[in-house]
């Protein structure tokens, strides 16, 4: 069941709306992708262009001879990928309000893919609201 869901970069300057037709998503653990965000990977949903609305354009550059990204030049937040020569785009599943509704179906770029990342289920989990030195530098900050 197709479904309206919204998204945009960490400062608000760029938003979207998209047309989520299923809650497939993918991990791409290429070169490209792991320098572009700086991560061992990248959450990808993929959308027909035209089923992306922008209320206001994201900023673009050539990532490659084939392909571009798209992200806000005023946070630099990354927001998605796309083939130079494709109707087709990929949004980053991290930029949208609620990504909670998206699972992962398949790796991309598994030549690259550190598996020590892969599962993280053992790792101590801390939450930030219960994080002593970041609630003090929020209270500090909003003082």
């Amino acid at each position: 069941m197709a479904k309206i869901m919204s998204g945009g970069c960490n400062c608000g300057h760029i938003r979207y709306s998209a047309n989520v037709k299923n809650d497939e998503a993918y991990l791409c653990h290429c070169r490209m992708c792991q320098r572009a965000t700086g991560g061992v990977s990248i959450a990808f949903k993929g959308f027909k262009a035209a089923d992306v609305v922008w209320g206001h354009e994201p900023d673009w550059y050539l990532s490659s001879p084939i392909a571009r990204r798209l992200f806000c030049a005023q946070c630099g937040t990354p927001l998605g990928f796309q083939y130079l020569d494709s109707d087709r785009l990929d949004l980053t599943v991290g930029s949208f309000d609620d990504p909670s509704s998206f699972a992962p179906v398949a790796h991309f770029g598994i030549e690259t893919l550190h598996e020590a990342w892969g599962d993280t289920s053992t790792l101590r989990r801390d939450r930030t609201d219960e994080y002593p030195l970041l609630i003090e530098r929020w209270k500090n900050a909003c003082a």
